[in-house]
């Protein structure tokens, strides 16, 4: 399949289940049309394993959801495979490709270059610079930063021109115009999101990579950026995003991969993987019955069955600790 034709036809959501129905839910499975290719990742920081990831593919022009607890390794994944972290498997088979071209031993930047653009966990706005001159940093190949040609306007007047145009028609679509001479530090946390977002999409990627784009954004803003992200689907980009919210996850995304201690345990629709059992109890531990993504678990009688155990676990714990003090004395 094409990128053109994926591009075209991926917008519809009957068009992304058939793509997909052919694919096995099961961890590494080959894609129709993969963007990214990933093999023998494996990332240690002293004697712990936080990444080691055998094959995995991201299907091009759908939205794929990256979930697991916290400490499965997901953002340094994301490190990764952007160049913002080397693999401890590097040069003994860590391989992984974008679009067809290798990325094993490239920078940060030319990652960025390839089309692989990604977003973090925690802003990076220049919060000393206006909104206008973060969105004119993110496009790329601009002639004024050539320090041959930066003296003369003649050579780079004219492009600026249309940097400026674009930034503020993203702005613009963001919700954003208005804040354009305001320092990026005086936003909101969301935002800042919305402004990291809005960036990334001056240098016309091939696959935006979200970092818990919701994490920290108030629920007016949610639906907004939610909105967003399906927008870029449906305009031909892959977007692959890391995600706690499993109602978020269930709602936007097409394809899931699960992460659990820095492997992957599950992929599949999110309906289907959200029943995995692996996941379940990757999640949830002992509360092993409860689908992920059930709105039942927000019931007062779920919670308040939650607080007891935790209640009887305490309660437990105290009796054993006053029962050791008193065989010391």
């Amino acid at each position: 399949m094409s990128e053109t034709t994926t591009a075209r036809g991926l917008a519809d959501p009957a068009a992304r289940r058939e793509l997909m129905s052919s694919v096995a839910a099961e961890p590494g499975s080959p894609k129709p049309d993969s963007i990214l290719k990933v093999d023998n990742i494996v990332r240690n920081f002293g004697g712990i394993i936080a990444v080691d990831v055998d094959h995995l593919e991201v299907q091009r022009g759908i939205i794929t959801a990256l979930i697991g607890p916290n400490g499965a390794g997901k953002t340094t994944f994301f490190n990764l495979i952007t160049g913002f972290d080397r693999p401890t498997s590097a040069g003994s088979g860590a391989h992984w490709s974008f679009d067809g071209a290798t990325l094993d031993r490239t920078s940060a930047s030319r990652v960025a270059k390839s089309g692989m653009v990604r977003t973090f966990q925690l802003t990076k706005a220049l919060s000393r610079m206006t909104v206008m001159a973060n969105m004119m940093l993110g496009a790329q190949n601009q002639a004024g930063e050539n320090l041959a040609k930066c003296l003369f306007k003649p050579f780079w007047g004219a492009q600026e021109k249309e940097v400026e145009a674009k930034a503020i028609e993203l702005l613009e679509r963001f919700k954003l115009l208005e804040k354009r001479d305001d320092y990026a530090g005086s936003l909101s946390g969301g935002q800042r999101k919305l402004l990291e977002m809005a960036r990334a999409l001056m240098s016309d990627p091939k696959m935006i990579m979200l970092d818990e784009p919701m994490a920290g954004v108030n629920p007016a803003l949610t639906q907004s950026l939610l909105g967003h992200i399906q927008s870029l689907r449906d305009e031909g980009m892959t977007v692959l995003f890391v995600e706690h919210d499993m109602h978020v996850v269930r709602h936007i995304s097409d394809w899931v991969v699960v992460m659990a201690e820095g492997r992957i345990v599950a992929e599949g629709p999110a309906d289907t993987v959200m029943s995995n059992q692996a996941v379940i109890d990757a999640y949830l531990g002992a509360h092993h019955d409860t689908d992920l993504g059930d709105d039942a678990l927000l019931t007062d009688a779920t919670l308040e069955q939650l607080e007891k155990e935790v209640a009887e676990e305490d309660a437990q714990r105290e009796e054993e600790r006053e029962a050791e003090e008193e065989s010391r004395s």
